[in-house]
């Protein structure tokens, strides 16, 4: 059987990163480490050490940059995309993404509703022009795509308009909140405007998943049989947000990043599901206390797959513990729990696509950078990106209708199929 372990090196660091007490690692950090250190060393990667850097939220922390990143990129274009960015918030996740360091990208401008975090973010970027919002900055005739990094309850209205004045975009997830009728109206915007639409879904891009994707493609995995996907994210207090959205969020309405580790290996969909929703003891997670009237911190749900598997996804926001985003999958010709193991004994080549120079991976497992790029591409190619609209619609819309579920008791509900 095939398979792939850690260097002697990375165990030694797991250890020493394991026994550092305060001033070092934390748990939790010495758990995010293990994470980034396990991708890193069994796919090919960079993992080396560094200052620890409490992350706000699980998951977003850098790791180490691939000093390699570059080897073997070719620019596929002559001129550079005119993007404009809206969105600074907590996150700081609108500049996160490295549009601005992009040999072919020009930051034309920058957006947020909080003229402090605007300028802020035109500093960032290196973008003298500043618009007070996103209606504003829609108007401007030079810019040719945008980035959507506001408010969640927002993502589709603001894509939509987006797509209305004829540019492309590209969303932070979700891609549409808790509602699926904005689904159907978002796919119709892209159809009328034959501009590019892309979700920059993390998970898509951490190293274990791309690995999982390319051994997929490859045969290596066969059909899925079983995923499991989690999204860990304790919040004894809701992260700041933009009118609160975050209060007493459902946690099936944020489920991409577990969602991906089927979606982003496979191309496949989810058909159905049952969801199981676990009342919480937290404040915000009473339904009297938030305004959606959830009573749920962490909902746990199964589903049917288009090729005919299941799938165990998890979001929970009330168990203390690791966080940040995991999956394994198994297969008929092989699993990945961490590394491969299976029939296939040629592998095709796991690292994850190559980076223009001087654009970092970034945050969320280094995937930033990869989404990034993978956006300006398709549109210099005139293709679809990896999550395009119909991915993007089914990654959400699973987790919408699994929160339905979960209302029900864990009725089985049919998942909507959406195509462009």
């Amino acid at each position: 059987m095939k398979q792939t372990h850690f260097s002697q090196s990375t165990k030694e660091e797991l250890t020493a990163a394991a026994t550092t007490t305060e001033g070092g690692w934390s748990r939790r950090g010495f758990l995010q480490r293990a994470g980034a250190l396990a991708g890193g060393v069994v796919l090919g990667g960079a993992a080396a050490g560094g200052a620890a850097e409490p992350p706000v939220i699980p998951g977003l922390a850098k790791v180490p940059d691939d000093p390699n990143a570059a080897a073997g990129w070719k620019p596929i274009s002559d001129r550079k995309l005119r993007v404009g960015l809206v969105g600074n918030g907590v996150c700081k996740f609108a500049p996160a993404f490295g549009f601005q360091d992009h040999p072919n990208v020009q930051v034309v401008a920058v957006s947020d509703l909080e003229p402090d975090r605007c300028a802020e973010m035109a500093k960032v970027c290196r973008c003298p022009k500043t618009y007070p919002s996103l209606a504003e900055l829609v108007k401007d005739d030079t810019i040719e795509a945008v980035f959507v990094a506001t408010d969640a309850p927002s993502h589709a209205r603001h894509c939509i308009e987006v797509l209305q004045h004829g540019k492309h975009v590209a969303s932070a997830v979700p891609a549409m909140f808790g509602s699926l009728e904005e689904g159907e109206q978002l796919l119709e915007a892209v159809r009328r405007s034959g501009r590019r639409y892309m979700m920059f879904e993390t998970s898509a891009f951490h190293e274990d998943l791309a690995a999982m994707r390319r051994i997929y493609q490859a045969g290596g995995l066969g059909k899925l049989v079983y995923t499991e996907g989690e999204y860990y994210h304790f919040m004894p207090e809701p992260i700041d947000s933009y009118h609160g959205w975050r209060v007493g969020l459902p946690p099936q309405w944020y489920p991409t990043h577990s969602n991906a580790y089927y979606h982003c290996v496979t191309g496949g969909r989810f058909t159905e599901v049952s969801c199981l929703g676990i009342p919480s003891g937290i404040a915000h997670l009473q339904p009297g206390n938030n305004p959606y009237k959830n009573a749920f911190g962490t909902e746990i749900a199964l589903f049917r797959t288009s090729e005919g598997g299941t799938a165990r996804m998890a979001v929970s926001w009330d168990t203390p513990g690791a966080g940040g985003e995991v999956g394994r999958v198994r297969g008929t010709k092989g699993s990945f729990y961490g590394q491969y193991e299976g029939l296939e004994k040629n592998l095709p080549d796991l690292r994850r696509p190559p980076l223009p120079p001087g654009v970092a991976g970034g945050g969320h497992g280094g995937s930033h950078g990869h989404l990034m790029n993978e956006f300006v591409s398709a549109i210099f190619q005139d293709r679809a990106p990896l999550v395009d609209i119909t991915m993007a619609l089914h990654l959400t819309a699973a987790g919408i209708v699994a929160h339905q579920s979960a209302q029900r008791g864990g009725e089985w509900l049919k998942i909507p199929h959406y195509q462009l």
